[in-house]
């Protein structure tokens, strides 16, 4: 890669035009699929072919080259994005390899939110399972365009027109085949390229690195033909260079096709589709011809956007613009180097030395050093230019969606949002010497994970871990005490409720005491109000306290803020609500103090919030179930008892696949229990869905523990 990186810094001063033309190398593409779909099997072969590595590592082995976390290695799973970078066809492919499981969906979010384009890779058994289609959507959230790779066409069960299908009907998007299995399960021999007309064979002998082109087989002639007629026809029937040519000669060339389908899928149009078996060392390489023929550069993503911090006008960065503009969305922890903070540059120079300014902290910081990722290890540096990704060492004020800019003409780009933890569990060091490194220790997990939240319990005094799931949780505990060495008793899982309100509400509260000789007094009047579901917390107290210093209208927002993060139920977290400061109240001139004014708006906010039918949500997960047809009857029976609702179901061979929405407090050790109800043969996922209202009896359950 560092060649061409190299290129796009030399020529960074000479215009647009020459910015623009060293990005259009460039890829910045990240690896997503549901979980054993085959990502890190795919990046492998991809790292292989392209001439990074001499060896072709193996998931069951645990000698990936992306999954390097010790977890990682004995899970057989990917637990945190790995960023690595390859050359393929004079081109720099930046790859972001992410984690399948839902418990890690956060990684999966924030690689989405900087890259330009996405490779999904389905099973061809399973299909569309509930994680691609989360992950799928996370792409449309952001305007990613993709392709499509369909994997594990050796296994028994195969179908890459069901396949296929799933993509049109389940996702909603337009799948256009570039390619068609050759066989399939054990007959699996190669795939037909639809471009060309050619079927592909890969040597077995050395890891399919040869590839013998041949003429496609008499018996797969036919079809071939009518996949590529339609692929031409979905291309050239929306593309104004090609459909005049269309009209007077269907058979467009495969020259003349590519650019056509290259806008298509960089418009979101259409979305190409290839196929293969990575583990048997078939169809990666035409996948990377696609990476390179159709997903996006730099230089092909419209101008980011952002706002103005001072005057909160909207602002945009294109590519070729020379101020600086890069975001922050990863933070992870090195033992040589310390804190990596994990940077896209969108425009201008990222530069060894530089001081860069943080509108958010608004402060300066200074980049100590700049290193491009190989995964566990690094390269450093001197600069990164626009369209790259790398790391930045030396910051200190900066976390998880921090914009870096120019101080004289600052943006501010959205962040990123973590969603809110469903479980948690009490945390304590096992003697009193790990206190400190315990405490410290958290900090630094929770800083580079977002869905990894530590908080104190008021009442109890015991530190609380919450994260998105019982594996999140057993991961984060198991690298407290490899990676910090910091032993730890935790208490068992649990669901993380949250309150809200379902009415409006007022309270007014006056604190008036003497402490210390001395009259504290501060008044505030503040309104609940219920904001939808995912709509967050939102806190107005600028237009009441006007008259206050800065100093004490900070102290009212702590106040409000200390308010909803304990609640007026259970002292749950609250969520969704709207709350503003409607009225201050000032005593004697030497009488006001930021205590005061904090404890005045916590009373105020519980008044006003118990006046506003609290609530207590709870989170609910979508379970999709894959069972034997014979089990169907007892699957059902158990998500009804355990309070869930069947939203749908469909066969899938000789399979039924049952998709339900269950409480997560319902789903304690269910993966043994789904064992027993059939035998051992059916499956699950899950992943959060919304927080519902919780039925009285659960209610009255946890306000009476």
């Amino acid at each position: 890669m560092a060649q061409f990186a190299d290129k796009t810094n030399k020529k960074g001063n000479a215009g647009a035009a020459g910015v623009a033309s060293a990005l259009s190398i460039i890829r910045n593409i990240g690896i997503v699929a549901h979980i054993d779909a085959g990502k890190t099997t795919t990046t492998e072969r991809i790292l292989f072919y392209a001439g990074n590595s001499h060896r072709i590592g193996n998931v069951d082995d645990g000698n990936t080259v992306t999954d390097f976390m010790v977890q990682e290695r004995e899970r057989g799973i990917t637990i945190q994005s790995a960023a690595i970078s390859c050359g393929w066809k004079d081109h720099s492919i930046n790859i972001i390899d992410t984690p399948g499981h839902v418990d890690f969906t956060m990684e999966v979010e924030r690689s989405l939110r900087v890259l330009d384009g996405a490779v999904c890779v389905f099973c061809a058994v399973g299909g569309v399972q509930p994680q691609s289609e989360t992950v799928w959507h996370q792409a449309d959230r952001y305007h990613v365009p993709r392709i499509v790779f369909v994997n594990k066409m050796d296994r028994m069960g195969a179908d890459f027109s069901k396949a296929v299908e799933e993509i049109r009907t389940k996702l909603g998007a337009v799948p256009v085949p570039m390619a068609l299995p050759w066989g399939a399960a054990d007959a699996f021999k190669g795939t037909i390229d639809l471009l060309e007309m050619k079927a592909l064979v890969y040597n077995d002998s050395d890891n399919g690195s040869t590839i013998e082109v041949v003429d496609i087989p008499d018996e797969l002639l036919d079809d071939a033909k009518l996949a590529r007629a339609e692929l031409v026809e979905v291309i050239a029937g929306d593309d104004e260079e090609l459909i005049e040519e269309y009209l007077e000669n269907p058979e467009i060339s495969a020259e003349k096709l590519r650019p056509a389908i290259r806008r298509a899928t960089l418009s979101g149009r259409v979305v190409p589709v290839l196929c293969g078996s990575s583990l048997k060392n078939k169809g990666v390489q035409p996948l990377l011809d696609a990476v390179v023929d159709f997903l996006p550069s730099p230089a092909d993503r419209p101008a980011i956007e952002g706002m103005d911090p001072k005057t909160e006008e909207k602002k945009s960065r294109e590519c070729t613009d020379p101020l600086l503009t890069a975001l922050v969305f990863k933070i992870a922890t090195d033992s040589f180097v310390g804190r990596l903070f994990f940077a896209r540059v969108y425009s201008g120079v990222l530069k060894k030395g530089q001081n860069v300014y943080n509108p958010r902290t608004r402060k300066r910081e200074r980049i100590l050093k700049l290193v491009r990722l190989q995964a566990d290890s690094q390269i450093e540096v001197e600069e990164l230019g626009a369209g790259e990704i790398g790391a930045i060492v030396g910051l200190k004020g900066a976390t998880t969606g921090d914009t870096l800019c120019a101080e004289n003409i600052p943006i501010v780009l959205e962040s990123i949002t973590a969603p809110e933890p469903v479980m948690f569990m009490a945390i304590e060091p096992k003697s009193r010497a790990d206190r400190d490194k315990l405490t410290s220790s958290l900090e630094l997990l929770a800083s580079e994970d977002p869905t990894c939240v530590v908080r104190e319990d008021a009442e109890s005094g015991q530190t609380i871990l919450s994260g998105m799931g019982e594996l999140h949780l057993e991961i984060l505990v198991d690298r407290l005490r490899r990676e910090f060495h910091v032993a730890a008793n935790t208490g068992k899982p649990m669901v993380s409720y949250y309150e809200t309100v379902s009415a409006q509400g007022a309270g007014k509260a006056v604190f008036d005491r003497e402490i210390a000789g001395k009259r504290l007094f501060a008044g505030v009047a503040v309104e609940i109000s219920p904001r939808k579901r995912g709509e967050g917390i939102a806190i107005d107290a600028d237009s009441a306290c006007r008259e206050l210093s800065e100093e004490l209208r900070e102290a009212v927002e702590a106040g409000l803020t200390d308010g909803v993060s304990t609640g007026v139920l259970a002292r749950y977290p609250m969520m969704d609500l709207a709350v503003k400061v409607t009225g201050v109240e000032l005593g004697e001139p030497d009488s006001a103090s930021p205590i005061a004014f904090r404890s005045a708006a916590v009373m105020a906010f519980r008044e006003a919030a118990t006046a506003a039918t609290p609530e207590l949500l709870e989170p609910i997960m979508r379970l999709v179930i894959v069972t034997p047809a014979e089990y169907v009857g007892e699957v059902i029976g158990d998500v009804n008892a355990r309070r869930g609702q069947v939203r749908d179901m469909e066969e899938r061979g000789d399979t039924k696949v049952v998709s339900a929405e269950v409480p997560l407090a319902e789903l304690f050790g269910y993966s043994t229990v789904i064992r027993s109800l059939s035998r051992g043969r059916a499956s699950y996922t899950m992943e959060p869905g919304e927080f519902a209202v919780a039925p009285r009896s659960v209610k009255e359950q946890l306000l009476n523990r």
